[in-house]
């Protein structure tokens, strides 16, 4: 009976969810992605490449799409250049040696390929602060860095406190039907929206 309860909150939450960007498409025609005026890839196809890229990454690894890792694995490397004895004694390099692995690369060729697409897609911007920051903010490249910086270690850290990141939650993890995944997204959306609101007083 528990299981069953179990499948109809998933199958339940996961339909409640799929309903909320039509329902947002239907209030402000605006929003429609089909709608947009820039250019850019097709949400469509690059959306189908991401769940193709998925199944790839479990058929052939055995593992999921996730990137915050990257993270622990790029300070073990640097760690084993300048300390290398106290980073091995590390309780979590002696489970997670630091090396250069698939999930390593798959960052790097994520970088590689965001580059690829800005290109391609018309989207490439060579600027330091963004028009939307500069004019909240004014045009300070070191008060842009500061904040980009602590808004990165925020990420990182709460993207390991919380077992996975955008890509382990919002995709590899939504993608198994995993709850706390599921729970973890919507998160993510509240806390963007809300910080959103705070900074430029949307």
């Amino acid at each position: 009976m528990r299981t069953k309860t179990h499948h109809a909150f998933r199958a339940g939450a996961i339909a409640a969810l799929a309903l909320l960007p039509l329902s947002a498409v239907a209030a402000d025609p605006a929003l429609d992605a089909r709608s947009y005026p820039g250019p850019a890839w097709s949400p469509y196809v690059v959306g189908a490449g991401i769940g193709v890229l998925s199944w790839l990454t479990f058929y052939f690894s055995d593992k999921p799409i996730g990137a915050s890792s990257f993270y622990a694995t790029l300070a073990g490397l640097i760690g084993k250049l300048f300390a290398r004895k106290h980073t091995e004694e590390l309780a979590y390099f002696k489970t997670e040696p630091p090396t250069v692995n698939w999930g390593f690369v798959f960052v790097l060729a994520t970088i590689g390929g965001a580059l690829i697409a800005a290109l391609t897609g018309g989207e490439f911007a060579n600027e330091w602060v963004p028009q939307m920051w500069s004019a909240r903010f004014g045009e300070s490249i070191a008060l842009r860095g500061v904040v980009a910086f602590g808004g990165g270690v925020l990420m990182a850290f709460g993207a390991r406190l919380a077992g996975g990141c955008t890509s382990g939650h919002g995709i590899s993890g939504t993608m198994q039907l995993n709850v706390a995944s599921w729970i973890a997204v919507v998160c993510f959306f509240i806390g963007g929206v809300a910080v959103a609101m705070l900074l430029f007083h949307v």
